[in-house]
């Protein structure tokens, strides 16, 4: 597999540090709020990475964060009344109810910020014994510009990130590049005791704790949305290799950004989408289709007609899905047709193409649609064998599931009660009784069952 690694732009073969154990570290979310379809994006494409890489037979050690402590948690708990442990706890809860309906896969691990201030205050100290860190008032600074190497993963000059630099009002930096790794605590701030007094951590410093702790000083892949990359990737990275003295990852993966209407989603704009309030309109898998849609580096536009295509996408691979059962149902042990085998088997070799390059998931599910029009051309309209249809099963599901789709399919069981009038209705067509036929399929429809009838017999779908 290769993959575009944005601190060299370029594509790299894949190698794990450790070929008994790839590891993965994907910043989550700062839990004051539900989160967008902004956060939305790397939850499902890096899911689906990681889902790729056990595919192929690795064993992959995922670990997704939590910032439970933060400015915006703190200020949201103060306009709530709240504490800052409920407004975390809260969105965490929340955060796992859309992330399930996207069918995210939980990480090996879901650490928070404040389950790992040991860490963080033992690699802050590090740091500072290493002349990389200096405290001034309870506050403490990383000494930007010792890292001669900054500026490395977002490939912009030191100048012009000195040009770009301010102090702000109250920080005491000896350098404006200088960024904050422990902050002393404020009136009615929640704090911790630590060797420069009692404080909470800064941003950047979590990350590099959690990832020493629960994955070790140089990890495989780290990953997030594009507008991570400056400055707390930048500043993990000076961090974590001035701390530990070793390359802190091997590749850096950051999807692209999210448009809505063809325009940047922002709050300040009011183009502000929550997976929530598009969840409640059309459902979670049509968003994670929509999300993985596309390849993951390129920018992406949100609107409620690329939903609506995304959702007639789906319906199309359901039912197909529902075809192929159908077909399984009511196949002959015939002979095999091998040709038909191998086509279908060749649409498999064709998504791990697309995929060994640079998880492109836009042409993967290009291989799922013409596995579907295959399956729809040359196995449904034939009397085909049973293994044949049980091949494109195998395909279609092993394919669909990498990428964490279809996951709303009903259950092969059908009702008794729903099983026997299907079966009314067939005994009295052959009767040529019309009007019972009619008024079966009338009543399975008032109870959301749709019926088809096609050659080989009575398909259903339900509404």
């Amino acid at each position: 597999m290769r993959i575009y690694n944005t601190m060299t732009r370029q594509k790299e073969e894949f190698v794990p540090v450790d070929k008994d154990e790839v590891k993965i570290y994907a910043c989550g979310p700062t839990v004051y709020n539900f989160i967008h379809i902004g956060n939305a994006r790397p939850l499902c494409v890096f899911d689906v990475l990681r889902r790729y890489l056990e595919y192929r037979g690795m064993n992959v050690k995922f670990v997704q964060n939590f910032t439970d402590v933060d400015d915006k948690i703190i200020k949201r708990a103060n306009e709530e009344g709240s504490t800052f442990e409920e407004i975390s706890k809260e969105y965490i809860d929340e955060f796992w109810t859309d992330a399930h309906g996207l069918n995210f896969k939980d990480a090996s691990v879901h650490p928070k910020a404040t389950e790992n201030i040991d860490e963080i205050i033992d690699i802050i100290s590090s740091l500072e014994e290493k002349g990389y860190a200096y405290s001034v008032d309870g506050d403490v600074y990383f000494r930007t510009l010792r890292f001669k190497e900054y500026g490395k993963l977002s490939h912009q000059p030191i100048e012009d990130l000195q040009s770009g630099a301010r102090i702000a009002v109250g920080e005491k930096k000896e350098d404006p590049l200088d960024f904050a790794l422990w902050k002393a605590a404020k009136e009615g701030e929640p704090y911790w005791e630590s060797p420069w007094g009692k404080g909470r951590p800064g941003w950047h410093i979590e990350c590099s704790a959690m990832n020493r702790r629960y994955l070790g000083k140089t990890i495989d892949i780290h990953c997030g949305g594009q507008d991570l990359i400056f400055p707390h990737h930048e500043n993990e990275i000076a961090q974590s290799e001035c701390a530990n003295g070793c390359t802190f990852s091997k590749y850096w993966m950051h999807n692209g950004y999210i448009n809505v209407d063809n325009v940047k989603m922002s709050k300040s704009l009011g183009n502000f989408k929550t997976v929530r309030e598009i969840a409640d309109a059309y459902g979670y898998e049509v968003i994670r289709y929509f999300l993985i849609s596309s390849h993951y580096r390129s920018p992406i536009n949100y609107s409620l007609d690329i939903i609506e295509q995304c959702k007639a996408a789906l319906d199309r691979l359901y039912t197909c899905r529902e075809s192929l059962d159908f077909a399984l149902k009511n196949a002959k042990n015939t002979e095999d047709d091998d040709s038909l085998i191998d086509l279908v088997n060749s649409r498999r070799d064709q998504f791990i193409t697309a995929m060994d390059d640079d998880l492109n998931t836009a042409d993967g599910i290009a291989a799922i649609f013409e596995l579907t029009k295959d399956v729809n051309t040359k196995i449904l309209d034939k009397d085909v064998s049973k293994n044949v249809v049980n091949a494109a099963i195998t395909v279609f599901d092993e394919l669909c599931g990498v990428l964490g789709l279809l996951y709303n399919r009903k259950s092969n069981d059908i009702d008794d009660e729903i099983e026997k009038l299907i079966e009314q209705r067939q005994q009295a067509r052959a009767n040529k009784d019309w009007a019972l036929a009619d008024k079966i399929r009338d009543d399975l429809k008032a109870k959301g069952i749709i019926l088809k009838d096609t050659p080989h017999g009575v398909t259903w779908t339900k509404e």
